[in-house]
């Protein structure tokens, strides 16, 4: 459950609130003053602020700078009327998340709740070396102890301190954003802000907007300023999930922003001057995509000053008992089940399995097992279908709906063939998410790695009917 702190001497604007998020994964907490404000944030820290920038007594602005001090990694929210106000821009330097104008624009207030929280919460949950406490389920680990993974923890030691660009390299689910925050959270920068954006989950006529914001009226649907990634991160660190990814035109913007440390945003005259530290990863061979021109080599040595390679789980099986022994205490613990173990069997299947999804998989694998188990022993029938799906999604190699789409005929797709075919999977992946979510815009957009603003966009573009959807499941 999130507790979330809104603070307006406006009874009607804290009522709008309490009305907007009575879900019960929200506990709401109220105050009408900074005063009152400062003592919640003390007693009952939040995980979450929404603060109104003009009230009697204490200013927003005043409260702001005081919870940045007594506790640095809550989020706040900063309402406004004047969303161009020198208050609201001394706000976002004193460390505001963003800020929401009046009157509400609830998609994208929800969206901006949404995301405040999740980078609240990446910045407490603590990242545990295998060395460090066992059985201290809120947070997260990097498990084991092979001298590949030892590789990792040694380097993550070396790099946290300075404030030198790192590139991680490894394949999807093997634990790059773990290790992101682990340098982020044994740094100078601990106390400043952690973003990350995935670039491979964003358009591509999205993520510089995204990263670098705009202001209103820069484009068509620009109804209203918005910061961006590097902005927020001021001070603290930003991580770029999938760089490989990212458009020519936007790795030119980034490479200015990691030369000169300035910035302009989407329709903006103003240069802005931004002090971040960058984490980049990618599961690309980058130095395949410069031969291609498709990544610029100066980019690629700004980016990769320290390079950490982070092994796929198939080169560390030794690892595996350890890993499939904390994953199975951790995940009984959280559904509160009682413990389970592994038939010998069942060990050896999970043993020769290739992992093609790594760690990620191995854990969603194992949670499932917990799941289905009907006895305290998990017996190899209840893994193998899951091994044999993931074994066949990767013989295909594409869905049923993509396939006839690609043996139909082309001609009728020249000049548009790329397009349509993304667009095709990105609705199929959305429709899947939304069905494996009940309809639940915001699990489904968490699911994905996207905002529930872009979710929202793309079931409007695909004319996706929810509840269609829901009727299905």
């Amino acid at each position: 459950m999130h507790k979330i702190l809104i603070v307006d001497d406006e009874e009607s604007v804290r009522y709008s609130f309490k009305k907007l998020l009575r879900e019960p994964a929200h506990k709401i907490l109220e105050a009408q003053n900074g005063d009152e404000a400062l003592t919640k944030v003390k007693d009952e820290a939040p995980d979450l602020v929404i603060l109104d920038i003009q009230m009697p007594g204490l200013s927003g602005l005043e409260v702001l700078q005081q919870i940045k001090k007594a506790a640095p990694r809550i989020p706040v929210l900063i309402i406004t009327a004047y969303g161009s106000s020198d208050r609201v821009i001394a706000a976002m330097k004193h460390g505001a998340y963003e800020y929401i104008e009046k009157p509400f624009d609830i998609p994208r207030m929800q969206a901006l709740i949404d995301e405040a929280l999740e980078m609240g919460r990446l910045m407490r949950t603590e990242v545990l070396l295998e060395s460090q406490a066992a059985g201290d389920w809120s947070a997260d680990r990097i498990i084991g102890n092979s001298p590949a993974i030892q590789e990792v923890y040694k380097m993550i030691g070396r790099v946290a301190g300075s404030d030198v660009s790192v590139l991680l390299v490894g394949e999807s689910g093997t634990g790059k954003e773990l290790v992101a925050r682990a340098i982020y959270q044994h740094s100078q920068r601990a106390g400043e802000p952690f973003l990350a954006v995935n670039g491979a989950a964003i358009p591509e006529t999205l993520l510089e907007s995204e990263l670098f914001g705009y202001e209103k009226g820069a484009f068509t649907g620009a109804t209203k300023r918005k910061i961006g990634k590097f902005q927020q991160a001021d001070g603290g660190t930003l991580f770029l999930d999938e760089i490989g990814d990212m458009s020519l035109s936007t790795q030119a913007k980034l490479l200015r922003v990691l030369q000169e440390g300035t910035f302009e945003c989407l329709g903006g005259d103003e240069t802005i001057q931004c002090n971040v530290r960058i984490i980049t990863a990618t599961n690309k061979n980058l130095e395949a995509a410069i031969a291609e021109k498709a990544f610029r080599e100066d980019l690629y040595y700004r980016i990769k000053v320290i390079t950490i390679n982070l092994p796929p789980l198939r080169a560390r099986k030794e690892d595996l008992p350890d890993l499939i022994q904390y994953f199975i205490s951790k995940h009984c613990a959280q559904l509160k089940s009682e413990p389970v173990s592994l038939a010998p069997e069942t060990l050896q299947l999970l043993k020769d399995y290739d992992w093609p999804g790594n760690v990620r998989e191995l854990e969603n694998v194992l949670k499932r097992a917990i799941l289905l188990c009907k006895s305290n022993v998990i017996t190899p029938d209840i893994v193998a279908e899951d091994l044999r799906a993931a074994e066949k999604c990767l013989e295909n190699g594409k869905s049923d709906r993509l396939s006839q789409f690609v043996t139909g005929d082309l001609e009728q797709y020249r000049g548009k063939l790329y397009e349509t075919a993304v667009s095709e999977l990105e609705r199929e992946l959305i429709i899947a998410a939304l069905q494996k979510e009940n309809g639940n815009q915001v699990r489904a957009a968490q699911l994905l790695g996207i905002s529930r603003v872009m979710l929202h966009d793309r079931i409007e573009k695909y004319g996706i009917k929810t509840e269609v959807i829901i009727q299905k499941v």
